[in-house]
């Protein structure tokens, strides 16, 4: 019996050390990492003396921006803010909507001619390959300057990311509720309002509601090539070295962003959980 269960033994610790990884490619691969990023950060002067160098110049802006002043161009600057916001929202709003008939055209399920499938992928691949502020300065060149240039970037890039995000929501759908809505003698149109929306729908408005607060952001930048709105303002004080003006405008636009992330989870909320 004794030998039996050492016999019994050794041949389960040879099945573990059988199924035990090797632990060494994956070891190898974290030191050709870690070497990849410290090679990159000696290449950038990350690590080195210009950084150390820069750290007083970086302190003393700092400390020129306080105390924030300027308060009384506070209309002004308010009414930039939103500009700004109306900017994001739109944007939004219009790659969303976009998005919508492309999603479903990028969706192996819902176009099942793949040759079209991919030419719309491809499509909404390159909408989003440049930033907004590539396409701003596009926009800039053809409509002039002011916030419908800014709005039409963030509605192009906006409706390629969608698109992406919207068709891996579509294509990972449970095909049971469409299976019975196609049982039941539904159309193309009717399977995809009952059997497949009501999946997908949430994860549509969580992404569009993110978008929104992170176009916030980008409509600030936009501002800087001639997109209007508060960025204009700061790019502004800061080409004049007016930081104290310029710490004002950041601390707007900080209480602005925590607003609409506020506003956003509310309505996600409200849209996705009432719903």
């Amino acid at each position: 019996m004794k030998d039996g269960g050492e016999g019994q033994r050794a041949r389960l610790e040879a099945l573990l050390a059988a199924g035990r990884p090797n632990p060494w490619p994956a070891r190898a691969w974290a030191a050709l990492l870690v070497g990849l990023m410290l090679y990159a950060a000696i290449a950038f002067e990350l690590i080195g003396a210009k950084f150390v160098d820069g750290l007083p110049r970086l302190a003393g802006a700092a400390a020129m921006m306080l105390p924030p002043r300027g308060w009384e161009h506070l209309p002004e600057w308010l009414w930039a803010l939103g500009e700004t916001v109306a900017m994001a929202l739109l944007g939004t709003l219009l790659g969303a909507l976009a998005a919508l008939p492309l999603g479903f055209a990028c969706a192996r399920n819902t176009l099942p001619l793949r040759m079209l499938q991919f030419g719309f992928r491809r499509f909404a691949d390159a909408l989003r390959s440049l930033d907004h502020l590539i396409w701003a300065i596009v926009f800039v060149r053809a409509v002039g300057l002011g916030p419908l240039a800014g709005i039409m970037a963030i509605a192009l890039v906006d409706a390629g990311t969608l698109a992406k995000l919207y068709s891996e929501a579509i294509e990972n759908t449970d095909r049971k509720p469409l299976d019975g809505a196609r049982s039941a003698g539904a159309s193309g149109a009717e399977t995809i309002r009952w059997g497949l929306l009501p999946q997908v729908l949430p994860n549509m408005l969580a992404s569009a509601l993110y978008m929104w607060e992170s176009n916030t952001r980008s409509a600030t930048i936009l501002g800087i090539v001639g997109a209007g709105g508060i960025g204009y303002q700061l790019s502004d004080r800061l080409r004049v070295y007016d930081w104290g003006e310029a710490s004002t405008i950041i601390l707007l636009i900080l209480v602005a962003v925590y607003a609409i992330d506020l506003t956003s989870a509310r309505l996600r909320r409200a849209l996705i959980v009432g719903a």
